[in-house]
């Protein structure tokens, strides 16, 4: 059986309006968080408001958005940062989280910073 195809659209609709539109935080977290508590509090270690995104447009295989470069990420916690998450906290969701590229020493008072990252959906493969 052949896989189904998609317009973009149908990508942007979850890309945009479920995630980029939404969005309130970015955390950086001490693991990874399956839960809106555990992003926000048990594994937070730092949060961005409003974290600066792009997209959704073209990705290599599908359609991405971009989590711009991060300078001014605000430190709560003194450890490794190793995921981050980001969350609509109006609704108490989790809505995505990925770990980092690599291991982040984080201590609190101090600023955070990221480099850019993407967050991809790929085409439908058969």
């Amino acid at each position: 059986m052949a896989a189904p195809t998609f317009h973009n659209d149908v990508f942007d609709s979850g890309l945009g309006a479920g995630l980029k539109d939404v969005v309130e935080n970015l955390y950086i977290c001490s693991a990874q968080p399956t839960t809106f508590a555990e992003a926000s509090s048990t594994y937070a270690l730092g949060v961005k408001a409003t974290p600066p995104m792009t997209g959704p447009e073209d990705h290599t295989s599908g359609r991405k958005v971009t989590v711009t470069a991060i300078t001014d990420g605000t430190v709560s916690g003194t450890t490794d940062a190793t995921w981050f998450a980001l969350t609509d906290d109006s609704l108490s969701k989790l809505l995505v989280a990925q770990e980092l590229n690599a291991p982040q020493a984080v201590t609190s008072g101090n600023t955070f910073t990221l480099t850019a990252c993407i967050i991809a959906i790929p085409d439908p493969t058969s």
